[in-house]
Formats: structure tokens, C-alpha cells, sequence
């Protein structure tokens, strides 16, 4: 039988495995039937064990030895149970290739050093979790944000014996993703019940459980671990008070201008829907200096709790809708009515992924409406899925569905389609894929459930109403700067332009990030700017006499 591993990955393999502190075991759980997967993780599993003496894998079946099954509280097959000096609840049930793979190896270093290797902080809080925790991470192997999520999961039921996690490979069990609405990955559920989206930090996935298992204590233990990280100074900004400051955004820039404006002794409020910005949804970032590899989600609540040891305010949960100027003042009116004032404004809205804007489009963002086939294609095995737009974005995703969805619907509101020629030759011709141009969509369709969309031609003649499981919006990003349309004039792309010290043409203003007109749209170059447009409403408002900052001129190395 030939090798799953190539003979690189098992020598490699072989280098990681010799580390291993202790014996583990892998309790396998096939299914002679109705399991297509069990054969191909056996062989995995046995492969894997071949490399080490380490570990010791033991085959049962779920239905003829299903009183072992019961006893480990196995429900399903494929399942690989991970065991240690003791059971800790770790269990991967689906096929543990693909990304998942990595998670694998990374649940055995683990269990064979039976360290959690959370932060010493924080896992004495997991510890103090004494009400039973259920976490299912549903996952594709596609999924490059999966991994980081499942192994926040298993290092919480390491480090707390009542607490047990779950990966769930969801086109394996799609009765699951069915069950808890899964049309996006990761998604983890809490005791059945609760769930959120994304690979959070540890921190986060801390705050998730207490939400769920003990609401009376979440203000209080949110608190606690805030503290813990060093942070806890950020305050609840008030609507009476004028700030010397006001920044708008969540994202790197945000932060960045936060940070230098508070150590600059400024009277600064942050207003945001969150914090993070698109860095969230990033896998992994291996070019931010000194920062040779870190998921999106770790760098973003790095930034947080850098950014809220400094003292200042944040209005967080509504976006910025308006922002007007009366005087030397400038008010910021947000979206669930309330109105900041400020003496000097850094705009650092960044861009979104851009949406039509059409009927049930808000209803369905994350319940059948997504942005990353890459991810998500394996959710959508056997369904009709439409990708809108026309570029290389939209022929990638279609690509990446070619092998998943019985139907793909390419439909794009021009008649020419902009992808490169190779890219679009390989997915028109597949014959699962139907193409729709010029067509542009008009609705999204269904009631508790995207059940289609309705198309309609430019030039009104043309209608069609496609029944589809899925939606991937592939046509760019768009820069969130309507709130300043009335106050300065924006460029042809809707950005911000700015010059050499991040200011715009109205007095006072200033932007940074990805929503101003710098041509490269990178994290490092977003956080450089939000610390040169803080620094420059620094000097105006010093210029102008308007800030009771004592802080000097120039920014301290210190």
C-alpha cells in the first residue's frame, strides 16, 4: 500500500516526533459501513504511529465495540480520541488531513507534555471553570483560519478536566453544519448551544465560555483577564465631553494612532463597531517585523492590549455614520444615534468587502452569503452555488468550487469577464460551472434560509430567478469613507487622499489606513501612518493652543 506522507513530510515528521516527552495513545473509531473516510484515517493514523514508538494507536468499531465508544463518548465515525497520562477530551472526528493535519500533530506534542501551553495568567482562570464545557469546532480542511481555533479549544480542555473539545470536520458531518447553521468555518459551538464565528485569541475564547456558562460573572472576569494582559485602563467615552481626539476605526491604524496619541498626553477617544479590522480574517502574517509568524486574530488583540494600557476612551459597538464640523469642533454621529465630539479627527476606517446593496443582503451576510470560497467550498459538496463578479477573485473562487459544488453560477453585471485568460479557460469549461453575463443580481431570496437569488439584465429585458444553497461576493473592497463625503472631496476610487503627514484638506483632519489613497494596503504601513497622523494632530492641536498635553514636541524613543 503506498505511503499517504510523501518521504519529505515523514522525515520531517520523524524530527518532530522523537521530541515527544511521553506515550500517547490514539483511540481510532471506524465504521465498516456508511463511513467513506474511516479507511483513508486509519491509514493516516497508522502511518503517523509507524514513525514513533511514541505513540500506540488501537482500532475499535463504533458499533461492535460501542460500549468503549459510549465510555468515551464517541457518536460518531471517523473519530480519533487523543489520550495522554489521562483523557482530556480531545477529540477529532472527520479526517484529520489537509490543514487539520497540523492540528493533529499539534494536539500530540501537546498531550505528550500534558502542557497547555496557554499563558500561566490565563489558564489559571480556564482552570477555575467549574461548569461542564462542550467546545465542537466545525472545520474544513480548506480552511486556513481552522487550525489556530482548534488549537485554542484543546489547550482549554488540557489545561480543565471539565471542559471537552470537539473538531468537527463539517462536510464530513453535515448533518451538524446543518444543525448549527454553519454556511462559514470556523464556527464553534458552546454546550449546544451558543456559538460564534472566527479563530479567536485564548482570551476571547475565555470570554465566549463565561458568556455562555455564567453570564452573572462575564463583567467582572472580563475585567480580571484584561487585567491579567496588562491592560484595563480604556474607559467608556462619554457623549458630553469634548475630546482633544477622536479616532475613527478598530483596525491597525486605529490602534496605532491610539497608542502614540494617549502616550502623548492627548484626551483621546477611539469610536469603532469593533476593534481588529480585516487583519481578523487573515490566516497567518509572516512579514510584520519581529513578528516571524502570527495568525490575524493574535496580532489584532496584541495591538488591544497594547493599545488599552494607555488611558483612553472607546465607544465601541456602532460605526461612525457623519462626521460634520462646527467651529474648531468636530461632531461624529454614529449609527445608533449618539454624537462624539472632538477637537481633531484620524480617520482610519479602512475598507470592507464590497455587497450589492440589494434586497436580503443584510439578512444573509453569514447565513449563506461569504467571502471565502477557500475556506468554505467543502460546506457546499453536492449544492448550486453562485460567485458574483468577474476577475481573477471570481474565477479563483469558482475554481475552488469546481470540485465541491454540482452547480456553479458565475455571474457578472458586464458582458466581457476581466479574469485572465488561462483562469478563465479552465473554469468555463468545467462542466459544473454556468455562466451569467451580462446579469446582475437584483435579490437574495428565501425566508429563514438563502434559498436563491434573482437576477435581471442591465438593461431590464432579461429576468431569472436561480435556486442556490450559497453566495460568494467576489467584487473587491470598498474604502468605508461615506462619512466624509460632505466634508472633504474624496478620489475616483472613494479614498481619502492625504500627504506626506496624513492630512487631508480640512484643518484638523487627518486619516491613515487602508481607506486613505497610499497605493500599498499592508499592516505595517497602516500602523506607521496612524502613529504619523496621531503625531500630527499632536502638533495642530499644540499650534493652535488647543490641548493641555505637556508632552513635548517630539515623539520619546522612551
Amino acid at each position: 500500500m503506498a505511503n499517504i506522507l510523501d518521504e519529505k513530510s515523514r522525515e520531517e515528521l520523524k524530527v518532530i516526533l522523537a521530541n515527544l516527552k511521553s506515550q500517547v495513545r490514539l483511540l481510532f473509531f471506524t465504521q465498516k459501513t456508511g463511513c467513506q473516510t474511516c479507511s483513508r484515517q486509519e491509514e493516516l493514523l497508522r502511518e503517523l504511529c509507524s514513525l514513533t514508538d511514541k505513540l500506540k494507536l488501537e482500532v475499535n468499531d463504533l458499533v461492535l465495540n460501542g460500549d468503549t465508544a459510549l465510555n468515551y463518548k464517541i457518536d460518531k465515525a471517523p473519530a480519533t480520541a487523543v489520550l495522554g497520562a489521562r483523557d482530556y477530551g480531545i477529540r477529532f472526528y472527520g479526517l484529520t488531513a489537509g490543514n487539520e493535519f497540523t492540528s493533529l500533530i499539534e494536539t500530540v506534542i501537546m498531550v505528550s507534555a500534558g502542557r497547555s501551553n496557554l499563558d500561566p495568567q490565563l489558564e489559571e482562570l480556564v482552570k477555575k471553570i467549574k461548569t461542564p464545557v462542550h467546545l465542537q469546532v466545525l472545520v474544513t480542511l480548506t480552511c486556513p483560519y481552522c487550525p489556530a481555533m482548534v488549537r485554542v479549544a484543546n489547550q482549554f480542555a488540557l489545561a480543565n478536566e471539565h471542559i471537552r473539545a470537539d473538531m468537527v470536520e463539517a462536510a464530513e458531518f453535515p448533518e451538524v453544519a446543518r444543525k448549527y447553521q454553519v454556511t462559514g468555518v470556523p464556527r464553534t459551538v458552546i454546550n449546544g448551544a451558543r456559538t460564534f464565528d472566527g479563530a479567536l485569541p485564548a482570551p476571547a475564547v475565555y470570554l465566549e465560555i463565561i458568556k455562555a456558562v455564567d453570564p452573572g460573572q462575564y463583567d467582572t472576569l472580563m475585567e480580571e483577564v484584561r487585567k491579567a494582559q496588562g491592560a484595563g485602563k480604556a474607559v467608556k467615552a462619554e457623549e458630553g465631553r469634548v475630546y482633544e481626539l477622536a479616532i475613527v476605526g478598530g483596525g491597525p491604524a486605529a490602534m496605532s494612532a491610539a497608542l502614540y496619541a494617549a502616550r502623548k498626553g492627548l484626551d483621546v477617544a477611539l469610536i469603532a463597531k469593533k476593534l481588529g479590522g480585516q487583519i481578523t480574517y487573515t490566516a497567518g502574517i509572516e512579514n510584520y517585523l519581529g513578528l516571524a509568524n502570527v495568525s490575524g486574530a493574535e496580532m489584532a488583540e496584541a495591538f488591544r492590549w497594547h493599545m488599552e494600557s494607555q488611558p483612553i476612551a472607546e465607544a465601541l459597538g456602532s460605526n461612525v455614520t457623519k462626521i460634520e464640523k462646527s467651529g474648531q469642533e468636530f461632531v461624529l454621529s454614529t449609527e445608533d444615534g449618539k454624537r462624539f465630539k472632538a477637537l481633531s479627527v484620524v480617520y482610519c476606517a479602512g475598507k470592507e468587502y464590497r455587497r450589492l446593496g440589494v434586497p436580503g443582503e443584510e439578512k444573509f451576510v453569514g447565513k449563506g452569503i461569504g467571502f471565502c470560497a477557500t475556506c468554505d467550498a467543502p460546506l457546499y459538496r453536492g449544492k448550486r452555488v453562485a460567485v458574483v463578479g468577474g476577475g481573477n477573485s471570481a474565477f479563483t473562487s469558482a475554481r475552488d468550487l469546481l470540485g465541491f459544488a454540482s452547480e456553479i453560477h458565475l455571474v457578472h453585471r458586464r458582458r466581457d469577464f476581466r479574469a485572465d485568460d488561462a483562469l478563465a479557460g479552465e473554469v468555463s469549461k468545467a462542466a459544473n460551472v454556468i455562466l451569467h453575463a451580462p446579469m446582475e443580481v437584483r435579490e437574495y431570496l428565501g425566508t429563514d434560509k438563502l434559498t436563491g437569488i434573482r437576477l435581471g439584465s442591465p438593461d431590464g429585458k432579461e429576468k431569472l430567478d436561480l435556486a442556490v444553497d450559497g453566495v460568494f461576493l467576489e467584487i473587491g473592497l470598498t474604502p468605508n469613507s461615506a462619512p466624509l463625503k460632505d466634508l472633504i472631496p474624496l478620489n475616483p476610487f472613494g479614498e481619502v487622499a492625504v500627504d506626506r503627514v496624513q492630512a487631508t484638506p480640512e484643518k484638523g483632519l487627518f486619516a491613515a489606513g487602508d481607506v486613505t489613497d497610499t497605493e500599498e494596503k499592508q499592516i505595517s504601513i497602516a500602523v506607521g501612518q496612524g502613529a504619523q497622523a496621531a503625531l500630527s494632530a499632536y502638533k495642530y492641536l499644540a499650534d493652535n493652543k488647543l490641548t493641555k498635553s505637556k508632552a513635548g514636541r517630539k515623539e520619546s524613543w522612551q
